[in-house]
């Protein structure tokens, strides 16, 4: 046999194979085809009805919303007699949280007594040397700092000691010019924007509102502004958007959370709803966890 008959029957071979494979799997091919066919539709429908499910659940949520809102003066209505609320915004707040929830406080029968919003030099680590060497010089008269060289919770005990004063507390209260001079000061250095008149009498509960950001090292600092001011007064809420590392932080930290109540999703009509109840709690010396994350709007009634 010679070199040419095995090239020539080598190749038969593999043509024969070829050949087979073609039709095989032209064969296998068609199947398959029709079965990923039938598949794509079945999905294609399972993917219409989910659409459809979801359109459904985000009209009756949004109805539910509308709802809320609506009744939100009234549930509310009532609920702070003759408290005073200081309001203090953290950098990144929704200037429509601020207001919304500043608005059903006084539809509480509450009286805001002051809105001051923090700038992101005040909780910029980069910037707390700064900030520490300034507080001491701007504590009114016979206000202490706490013992410590942490800058949120040395900022808050000045922030607390300008803006609330638990009532019934230490007879010499902090004065309308220290105020003003102070929180001057903090705005001149760049630590906070003030309104142009701040309330004659200082508020006895506090408001801090944040936004939906996480940023571990700036949270912290929030949250202990916070914590401060709660110390300071005579309690205090931390509120955010979904997402709030600082309301993450403080339900995290077993000393935070114990004195101050903490509610999520503040962009929702019914965790708004929630933040002024649970300022009324705080007057009442309770604390809460609220929001969808925390899985209830409503605070308990205390026992006994």
């Amino acid at each position: 046999m010679s070199l040419r008959y095995h090239v020539v029957s080598i190749a038969a071979v593999l043509l024969a194979l070829a050949l087979g494979v073609v039709l095989g799997a032209s064969a296998l091919s068609g199947r398959v085809l029709g079965a990923l066919t039938s598949d794509r539709d079945q999905l294609a429908g399972e993917v219409v009805q989910m659409r459809g499910e979801r359109d459904a659940v985000g009209a009756q949520l949004l109805a539910t919303q509308r709802l809320v809102g609506a009744g939100a003066p009234s549930t509310v209505a009532g609920v702070l007699p003759g408290r005073g609320v200081a309001v203090l915004a953290a950098p990144g707040a929704d200037p429509a949280d601020v207001d919304a929830v500043s608005d059903l406080v006084t539809r509480a029968g509450g009286r805001v007594t002051g809105q001051v919003a923090l700038t992101d030099a005040a909780v910029a680590p980069d910037r707390a040397e700064a900030l520490r060497a300034l507080v001491p010089r701007l504590l009114p008269a016979g206000a202490q700092l706490p013992t410590t060289t942490d800058t949120g919770t040395l900022t808050g005990s000045l922030l607390g000691s300008l803006l609330v004063a638990r009532p019934g507390g230490a007879s010499e209260r902090t004065t309308g010019p220290e105020v003003a001079t102070a929180l001057r000061a903090l705005s001149d250095a760049g630590y906070v924007r003030t309104p142009e008149a701040l309330g004659s009498t200082p508020g006895e509960l506090a408001l801090v509102v944040t936004g939906a950001g996480a940023d571990p090292a700036r949270d912290t600092v929030l949250a202990r502004i916070a914590g401060e001011m709660d110390r300071v007064g005579a309690g205090a809420v931390l509120a955010g958007r979904t997402g709030s590392g600082a309301v993450g932080t403080v339900r995290a930290d077993p000393a935070l959370r114990t004195g101050l109540s903490t509610v999520d999703a503040l962009e929702g009509p019914a965790s708004r709803v929630a933040t002024v109840l649970a300022l009324r709690e705080q007057a009442d010396g309770r604390t809460g966890v609220y929001g969808p994350a925390a899985g209830t709007f409503t605070p308990q009634p205390a026992a006994g």
